[in-house]
């Protein structure tokens, strides 16, 4: 439903008797505007929109003037005069007939209007046209609660508009130095969105008077009209004497092939907008919003929340906010990135593992892998500063309050869109109960303790099974998760050893990269292939629960398909992370998978390149596929199909399509709403804060990313999709939960990639502990030296056991047999009195990092915590226009009263002197 009580409502206000003194209403014209549509259901029009109906010719006949425009664009019934509100479309061929006749025969009479057309391209094909008369809207919108202007509203502008004002002077001098109108809309070309500057209230017929209406065929926009139309066709019977309703089940059952409310035209125009001005708010949003020339502008968010609905409208909003804000983490990042190419010829450590020829190091896998010496593995060193350097925790700790700052500014961007948006009152428990749950519990009632009206309820017992039995299908899923990233483990430990034995030396040499690349894209495979299982398995358990409204089925979905999603995507991340090459053992004593596959062990420079090799890999190739899926894939559908028509119709002959059947050709808006492009965004931004200790470069990739997404999904709403349905929210759901949890989990996990795969601890250990620089309080590059002698200990090759003793002797390095070889790890040499024990300085840098963890995360969560205490979720000037509103209504509710009391007394007055004049 559309808001919480039947007063008027701003803010946090409520207003109970809304009758305003000065409320500007063309009363006079409400009464003597007609709509004088006629049901003329019988008729199957051929649908040539080139020809005068009958009816229209009646009407031009009678003296009412109907526009010859409204009868040859394909957005009105054939009188001209009844604008389209709806289509639904079947095929004369489907069987489902009786149904479809039971359904239309209710929604005549529920009062709504019918027209029928045949297809121009498909004669098998018809549209059913809806139009609801204004008897019908009003009506159900006072039952929907739909909240609609009532009174202009008085602005009251803080002191802060205009200090804004002249940063905005200032801003204006240095526009010559970039583009045009930078980040700009050019207000010149949008419309006046008069709903914004005005008091709302739930629409009621009785209180008509009070409501701002200058014509009754405009009052409802279309959006508002279509919303109507859905709802009362949701709650329609399609068998009589069963309780089966609804167009969604019909839709299912494929009684109608779809259903959707019209465009308002074409995107396109022959003139330019800004000496013509805009064909249609489509042409506008277009204009200003989907083409790709106004990558650099802001959104027309108004303009997109009128046009397409708040839910919609908010996603952008976010969408926007998200990606201005990954600005300053791209930037960092990138700096990070920069530092570690600038530091690379001073680093220590790549230069003395550049200079290890001497160090020779024990093979990575069983028989077929040889020796090599530590300078084979000079270029990965390098990579490796490249992103683990001396600024990487600095910027671990910024990712973690960036995150917190994000989240707390959206708070207070949300409240000024709900407020802007009229949205403030608006309450999840007021949403319309889903026609699925009627359905089912109809014969259990409760009273709501809201409305104080029954509505249909279900047992805490049977909620209980039906959660228990999800849980359980949840925790499946997952299960076959990690049975897929083991799939993956052995796939790396298998194939490691049959690229060390490949013919080709470019492959043979870099066995591990190869073994790391082949499970990285396998794993994308393996992860697309699923997402499609997850859906229809999510599906399946969200409609066995059985939620009450749309909101909780919405939530409930989304957190089933981001956990599947969450563990799909990121479960070989965090494998690579925090378990490649922590459990193998040693050399002569490896642990091994099954008894049988040595575990597969870190490169020599480290494991940092497997986790940026995993995520650069995944995160590129997501994007790429998502983009192209939800661009690409709409149009060379829609390519084919118009290259269907114009193979049919012959490419001489130009034929003029109506609107409906232009819609028709487009694609459906995916059945789960904005599910796919939240996700799509939600899973990007943890990558770019999960590890980001290991990837800094993510947080440049997602904004490039987000820059083409913002235009991408635009122009595919606007140009390739038909029009959703128009629906309301007061905010991203459940996604500002995950977003939250996403943003603690990264805190964990950048604190153990730092203390665990990086070698940052080890090197910090090194330097104050062991190194030359030992006890005098330095850190540089100086007393790093010797620090990779340190970190690798000895083990003699007759120590092998027989399946894992190489077939090579190294003699090719030195011209003898080796006796002795290197490996990373913390041990004694084989000749002490404990061979192959851990050192003592493998208990110090264990130390080290359970400390740095424990530091890090409290540090991290007290500075979150602080910032989310220090933010007000409500911004000063908007809560002051909150106030001075509430007076002003207030002022309103005494003038208001004043006014009834003072007619009442008159009246009474008048009728106390026509009662003493009638007395003989």
């Amino acid at each position: 439903m559309e808001a919480s009580s039947s007063g008027i409502s701003n803010g946090k206000t409520k207003v109970f008797h809304p009758v305003a003194k000065d409320v500007n209403i063309l009363f006079d014209e409400l009464e003597a505007v007609n709509s004088p549509c006629k049901d003329d259901d019988s008729l199957l029009h051929p649908g040539n929109l080139t020809s005068t109906s009958d009816d229209a010719s009646r009407l031009e006949a009678g003296g009412e003037t109907v526009p010859e425009r409204n009868k040859s664009n394909g957005l009105y019934f054939r009188d001209g005069k009844c604008r389209i509100d709806y289509i639904l479309v079947y095929r004369k061929s489907n069987p489902q007939t009786e149904k479809r006749e039971v359904f239309e025969r209710n929604i005549r009479a529920e009062g709504l209007q019918m027209e029928k057309e045949s297809s121009l391209i498909n004669s098998d094909i018809i549209f059913v046209k809806l139009h609801a008369p204004w008897e019908v809207l009003g009506r159900y919108a006072e039952q929907m609660n739909v909240r609609m202007p009532f009174r202009r509203k008085i602005y009251y502008l803080p002191r802060r508009y205009k200090f804004m004002s002249r940063i905005d002077k200032q801003i204006s001098r240095f526009r010559r130095w970039l583009p045009k109108k930078p980040m700009r809309l050019d207000k010149e070309t949008l419309p006046d969105l008069e709903e914004n500057d005005c008091y709302t209230a739930p629409f009621s017929q009785q209180r008509i008077h009070h409501f701002i209406i200058h014509n009754k065929d405009t009052f409802f926009n279309n959006a508002t009209r279509s919303r109507i139309v859905h709802h009362i066709l949701q709650r329609i019977k399609y068998e009589e004497g069963k309780n089966k309703i609804g167009l969604n089940r019909l839709l299912t059952n494929g009684s109608y092939e779809a259903a959707f409310p019209l465009h308002e035209g074409s995107y396109r125009s022959k003139n330019s907008i800004r000496t013509h001005g805009a064909e249609n708010h489509r042409h506008l949003l277009y204009e200003c919003w989907a083409s790709w020339g106004v990558w650099y502008k802001y959104q027309p968010l108004d303009l997109v929340r009128r046009y397409f609905g708040e839910k919609i409208g908010l996603y952008f909003a976010w969408l926007g906010w998200y990606t201005g804000m990954l600005f300053p983490a791209a930037f960092i990042g990138l700096f990070v990135f920069l530092y570690g190419v600038t530091t690379l010829d001073h680093c220590q450590v790549s230069k003395e593992v550049c200079q290890a020829i001497d160090i020779i190091m024990c093979p990575v896998c069983d028989k077929y892998c040889p020796f090599m010496r530590l300078s084979d593995s000079c270029v990965y060193a390098k990579v490796t500063h490249l992103f683990d350097n001396g600024a990487t925790v600095f910027f671990a700790v910024f990712m973690a309050v960036w995150a917190t700052v994000f989240l707390e500014f959206w708070k207070r961007r949300r409240a000024v869109i709900a407020y802007d948006w009229d949205l403030i009152d608006w309450e999840e428990e007021e949403e319309e109960i889903r026609p699925q749950f009627e359905a089912k519990y109809s014969k259990k009632e409760r009273m709501n303790p809201i409305s104080g009206k029954p509505e249909p309820y279900q047992a805490f017992a049977d909620k209980c099974s039906r959660l228990i039995v999800s849980a359980s299908g949840i925790f499946f899923m997952i299960c076959v998760v990690i049975a897929a990233v083991f799939g993956i483990v052995i796939y790396r430990v298998v194939t490691v050893s049959t690229f060390a034995a490949f013919k080709w030396a470019l492959i043979r040499n870099n066995s591990q990269v190869a073994t790391t690349g082949t499970a990285v894209c396998i794993n994308f495979c393996i992860i697309m292939l699923l997402n499609v299982l997850y859906e229809k398995v999510a599906l399946l358990l969200t409609n066995l629960e059985q939620p009450r409204t749309e909101s909780e089925w919405e939530n409930s979905f989304t957190l089933k398909m981001f956990l599947f999603q969450f563990v799909n995507l990121n479960s070989s991340t965090f494998y690579i992370a925090f378990f490649l090459g922590r459990f193998t053992g040693h050399p002569g004593a490896y642990l091994r998978l099954i008894n049988r596959w040595r575990l597969e062990e870190c490169h020599p420079s480290g494991c940092l390149i497997d986790l940026c090799m995993q995520m650069g890999i995944i995160m590129v190739l997501k994007q790429t596929w998502n983009n192209f899926m939800e661009l690409g894939y709409p149009l060379i559908q829609n390519w084919w199909t118009r290259r269907k028509v114009r193979q049919e119709h012959g490419p001489e002959r130009k034929v003029s399509f109506p609107q409906w059947e232009k819609d028709y050709n487009l694609q459906p808006m995916n059945a789960y709403g904005l599910f796919d492009e939240y996700l799509e965004m939600i899973l990007q931004f943890g990558f770019t804060t999960i590890f980001v200790a290991a990837f800094p470069l993510a947080p440049l990739l997602a904004l490039l990313n987000n820059i083409i997404e913002i235009r991408l999904d635009a122009y595919k709403f606007v140009t390739q999709w038909r029009r959703p349905l128009a629906s309301r929210a007061k905010d991203i759901g459940i996604w500002y939960g995950i977003l939250e949890g996403i943003g603690i989990l990264s805190v964990i996990t950048n604190a153990f990639v730092i203390a665990i795969t990086s070698d940052f601890i080890p090197r910090l250990v090194y330097a104050y502990k062991y190194g030359p620089c030992a006890g005098q309080g330095e850190a540089g590059q100086k007393c790093m030296v010797g620090y990779v002698n340190a970190s690798l200990s000895v083990f003699r090759i007759s120590d092998f056991e027989n399946r894992s003793e190489p077939e090579s002797d190294g003699s090719e390095f030195s011209g003898t047999p080796l006796k002795y070889c290197r490996y990373r790890d913390y041990r004694d040499p084989p000749h002490s009195l404990v061979p192959y024990g851990y050192t003592l300085q493998f208990w110090h840098v264990l130390a080290a990092r359970l400390a740095f963890i424990i530091v890090f995360e409290h540090l991290v969560f007290c500075i979150k915590h602080l910032i989310s205490y220090l933010i007000p979720d409500l911004p000063k000037d908007l809560r002051d226009r909150m106030r001075r509103e509430k007076y002003l209504i207030q002022e309103m509710m005494y003038e208001a009263e004043l006014e009834r009391l003072q007619k009442e007394r008159k009246e009474r007055k008048k009728n106390g002197k026509a009662h003493h004049n009638e007395w003989p």
